[in-house]
C-alpha cells in the first residue's frame, strides 16, 4: 500500500510559478515510476508528466519546456516545478505512483488567474 500526499497548490497570476510536492509513504518509493496528472472542471483527467525509477522523464506536449518533474528518493518525494503558468493550467493536480497497481493522491488545486 502506498499513500500519496500532495501540497504546494494555490492561486498564481499568469506567467507565475509554483512547485508541487508529493510525499509517498512506504519503502518501495524508489522502485516506482511517479507521475502527475491534472483534471480541469468539466474535463477528463489528463497526463502531465512522469518520471521513472531511474529518472527518465516524459511530458505532455502542452507543458513541455514549462514544467519539470523530479524526484528525491531519500525523501520519498516527487516534485513538479511549473513556470510560465497559463490560465489553461488551472486544474486539480494529482500525484500518481505506478507499480503493480496505480496509486493516487487526493489532489491539490492550482488556479492561474489575474
Amino acid at each position: 500500500q502506498v499513500q500519496l500526499v500532495e501540497s504546494g497548490g494555490g492561486l498564481v497570476q499568469p506567467g507565475g510559478s509554483l512547485r508541487l510536492s508529493c510525499v509517498a509513504s512506504g519503502s518501495i518509493f524508489s522502485i516506482l515510476a511517479m507521475g502527475w496528472y491534472r483534471q480541469a472542471p468539466g474535463k477528463q483527467r489528463e497526463f502531465v508528466a512522469r518520471i521513472s525509477s531511474a529518472g527518465s522523464t516524459n511530458y505532455a506536449d502542452s507543458v513541455k519546456g514549462r514544467f519539470t518533474i523530479s524526484r528525491d528518493n531519500a525523501k520519498n518525494t516527487v516534485y513538479l516545478q511549473m513556470i510560465s503558468l497559463k490560465p489553461e493550467d488551472t486544474a486539480v493536480y494529482y500525484c500518481s505512483a505506478h507499480g503493480a497497481v496505480t496509486y493516487w493522491g487526493q489532489g491539490t488545486q492550482v488556479t492561474v488567474s489575474s
